[in-house]
């Protein structure tokens, strides 16, 4: 889905037969300005969205960029300027304000996470854990928090996870009935598994034929171990209970990235707001 279709069919959820609220208290003929300030400390993101949403509103309405994604900003920063319709305005003002209020509240605690890998050379990456309709946008967001994308959903990548291990009758297994998949499909995709512990972790060596190794809910000493153990023969990801005060303790093991579902769905919006010009 696309930028665009995101915003369509957001408005439509929101205004339906119209913003009966404007409509019926402000004059179709007013005009008036608009702007963004921000309230909190934080990460800026959203601001093409933005833009969007009060351009599929009403396309006449002036939209003035004062600061980008990725800007740090602090309460009292002003975001944008709008001006035009004052129905349009207040139309299009949740809309855009939802967004990018989520948006930066991602990139704000991807940030928070980033700041804590200085120094070893761990990547960040985000899940499949996003809201539905919405991973295009709060993925975009990791990024601009300086954060990498993981897989985008099941189609670009293959991810055998414990489930596929359990169902397909173990490690060999999956690994075999993947690749035999991917060969009749003439299908080019990286293939990650997911191990719980050293057995599973020795089976995959013996198998082999991935290219990353996801290490669930290993332990930093045990991840150090198990990062050596694979010895750079494939890419190594961390996963599983790993927060902002963990995080750089897991780094330091050597794994090349470590994912945080939490990036996507354990967020605290970003307060900001819109007022008369």
């Amino acid at each position: 889905m696309t930028l665009s279709e995101i915003i369509k069919y957001t408005l439509i959820e929101d205004v339906q037969q119209g913003d009966f609220s404007s409509l019926s208290t402000i004059p179709a003929q007013a005009q008036s300005k608009a702007k963004c300030i921000i309230k909190e400390s934080g990460i800026l993101a959203g601001m093409e969205v933005a833009r969007e949403v009060f351009h599929q509103v009403d396309p006449n309405l002036q939209f003035e960029t004062l600061l980008n994604d990725g800007s740090r900003v602090n309460p009292g920063d002003m975001a944008f300027k709008v001006s035009g319709a004052a129905i349009s305005i207040l139309t299009a003002e949740r809309t855009a304000l939802n967004f990018m209020q989520r948006m930066s509240g991602i990139a704000t605690k991807t940030a928070q996470y980033v700041a804590q890998l200085q120094g070893t050379q761990t990547r960040l990456l985000d899940t499949r854990k996003t809201t539905p309709l919405l991973r295009q946008l709060e993925k975009q967001a990791v990024k601009i928090g300086g954060g990498y994308n993981h897989r985008f959903g099941l189609y670009d990548m293959i991810m055998i996870k414990d489930n596929h291990i359990d169902f397909a009758g173990g490690i060999a297994n999956a690994i075999d009935s993947c690749q035999r998949y991917l060969k009749q499909n003439h299908l080019q995709l990286k293939i990650e598994i997911e191990v719980r512990n050293f057995q599973e972790l020795d089976q995959v060596l013996q198998v082999g034929g991935i290219h990353r190794i996801m290490l669930d809910n290993f332990k930093p000493e045990d991840l150090r171990k198990a990062v050596e153990i694979i010895g750079g023969k494939f890419e190594t990801e961390a996963s599983g209970g790993i927060v902002l005060e963990t995080i750089n303790t897991y780094a330091r093991t050597g794994v090349d990235y470590i994912s945080v579902g939490a990036l996507t769905h354990h967020i605290k919006s970003l307060d900001i707001s819109l007022v008369a010009d």
